[in-house]
This record gives structure tokens, sequence and C-alpha cells, in this order.
């Protein structure tokens, strides 16, 4: 079988974001083709230039709209602050039938962005599943990840946590995770999210507490095989 990293396309909404941009960064570096999706082509088309840039222009990046990056895409990774998360997932819902969407969604509530607030649907990621329904498969992940690690190109001293609407979505992301340079955990159904999602707000304390600003999680006691 061909390299699937050929074969796929991965498109990451809110891709002029930090986070998006470093995971961008780094699938178009493992030889994925990435779309970057913004409300505005012209800030994706931007993002996208400055990526190819980082990466001396061997890669295939491309900026567009929202909806027709999800259109485009294999697998769409949503990385839009909380306040735009339903508006998005509606704009782009017809666009995601039969597909993978990673949500990295946080429901942070500004300015308490320390305190654990989740939706009245359990976590970003459950209400996801609310507005998309059963025919998208549905998965949390790179929430704890800071995004000064992603654009580096260092060993990440952090795990991430995969929770998602079955175990064969769970497997599919952890094959991305691992993609991305990142050491990945299947940490169950979808709705384990609401821990996972709910960890950066304790981690945002932590940072603020200790003078730091990239605090993550490492699982111990287990090997990885």
């Amino acid at each position: 079988m061909n390299d699937p990293s050929i074969l796929m396309t991965i498109a990451v909404l809110g891709g002029t974001g930090k986070e998006g941009k470093g995971l961008a960064y780094r699938w178009a570096k493992a030889g994925y083709r990435v779309l970057i999706g913004s409300r505005s082509s012209e800030k994706a088309i931007v993002a996208a230039s400055e990526i190819v840039q980082l990466l001396d222009g061997a890669s295939s990046i491309v900026g567009t709209t929202n909806p027709e990056a999800a259109k485009l895409a294999d697998v769409v990774v949503l990385t839009v602050p909380y306040s735009a998360h339903r508006e998005t997932l509606e704009s782009i819902k017809d666009e995601l039938i039969g597909k993978i969407i990673i949500d990295v969604t946080v429901p942070l509530m500004p300015p308490a962005v320390t305190k654990v607030k989740m939706p009245p649907a359990g976590s970003a990621a459950q209400e996801a599943r609310q507005i998309l329904g059963e025919q998208v498969e549905i998965a949390a992940a790179f929430h704890n990840i800071s995004h000064e690690y992603l654009l580096q190109d260092k060993e990440v001293q952090c795990d991430v946590l995969v929770t998602g609407t079955s175990k064969k979505t769970r497997d599919d992301v952890l094959k991305l995770v691992t993609a991305a340079g990142l050491i990945g955990w299947d940490a169950g159904p979808i709705e384990n999210s609401v821990v996972v999602e709910g960890l950066t707000s304790v981690l945002i304390n932590i940072n603020k507490r200790y003078g730091s600003s990239h605090a993550g999680i490492k699982i111990t006691g287990v090997i990885k095989t």
C-alpha cells in the first residue's frame, strides 16, 4: 500500500491561529497535503505561505475558506476559539458527512480561563456531536499541547490524549498524532473529552502560578508497543 501521507489531505480550520498553524506545519513536514481554512481566504493564503517558507518550499499547503477546505479534505481539524465553534461547525456540516473531524476546541470562557466551565452538552466535542450527527466521526485531541512546541523541531515533552466516537476513529487519529512527531494515547469514548478539555484550564492555571507558558501532561507507568 502507498504511503498514506501522499494520499490524505488534512484541512486545518482556524489554521491562521498559532495552534492550527503549528499542527499544519508538522503534518506538511510529514508529507501530507494540508489545507489552511479560515473565514478569510486572504488570511488563509498568507498563513499557508508562511508555513511553506518555514519548510523551504518543500510542502503542499493551500489557503482557502473553511467550507472549501472541509469539502476537499479527507480529515478536518477544528482549531477555532470556542466563541466560533458552533458557527463554524454549522457552516461546514454538509461537507463532513462520512469524514473524521478532530476537534481541538476548548470551551474557555474569558477572562476566567483558569476555571473549568463546560457547555450543556458536556464538552466541546460532545457539542460537535450534537451539531453534526452520527454521520460524522468525531475525535477530540491536541488540547494540552502548547503552540510554542509545535513550530519547533525539538522533541515535545508532552503527550496527546485522544477520545473519539469509535475505536477505529481513535486509531486513525493516533496515526496522525504520530505523524506530527507526538506521542498519543487512546483516552476512550467521546464522553471522556470533558476531562481532556478541562485539563487545559488546569494547565493554564499552572502556567500562571509557576511562571511558565507550556505546561503539559505525560502518561507514566505504561510501555508503548
